[in-house]
């Protein structure tokens, strides 16, 4: 039973650990003033028949920090990539000249750094009641595993040790979250 309780636990770090690394690559996609082509991961493009992200239908490169430009692998795919990008209200405007498609990055205003941060809070919320749901249900299953078996006092201890881990991950979020904050409103 004590061998279950600590896979429970285990389990749940892995999950809690996914819930952080997710929110991680979503904030990745917030712009921050300088060229990051990791804003393009989200955004996609009908690549015949198929919505693609545009760094599987084109090279993504920054020539410069307020530059990107996106070199699509077949000629035919610039409108769908230009369309695409303007559908996804980045921000910016691209720019084609035939064959690739530049992209002048703008400073960014004090309402779309605030409102960047804002979006920046609600998807760390996100993340921190993902936390928390995986230690329900791992507290769910130590509970049926008690009714199984489990010592009382094993199961007040997983209990803590779970306390512990959510504490600590959710500890991990505000991390990401003041670091990006304060990476949106550096000017």
């Amino acid at each position: 039973m004590i061998e279950k309780s600590k896979a429970v636990i285990e389990d749940s770090k892995k999950k809690m650990q996914d819930a952080v690394d997710y929110l991680d690559e979503e904030l990745r996609t917030y712009r921050a003033g300088k060229a990051n082509p990791a804003v393009f991961s989200s955004v996609l493009v009908n690549y015949y028949g198929n919505m693609t992200p545009i760094p599987q239908v084109a090279s993504v490169t920054v020539p410069d920090a307020k530059t990107m430009m996106i070199q699509p692998w077949e000629r035919n795919m610039i409108a769908p990539i230009e369309k695409a990008i303007m559908d996804a209200n980045l921000g910016f405007t691209p720019q084609n000249n035939g064959e690739t498609i530049r992209i002048n990055i703008p400073a960014l205003t004090e309402e779309r750094r605030r409102e960047l941060v804002k979006k920046s809070k609600t998807s760390g919320e996100t993340a921190k009641v993902s936390i928390r749901n995986v230690r329900r249900d791992a507290i769910n299953v130590l509970k049926k595993l008690q009714k199984d078996g489990l010592p009382e006092d094993a199961e007040k201890d997983c209990e803590d040790t779970l306390q512990k881990e959510t504490d600590a991950f959710i500890k991990k979020v505000d991390d990401l979250l003041i670091a990006k904050e304060k990476e949106i409103m550096t000017v």
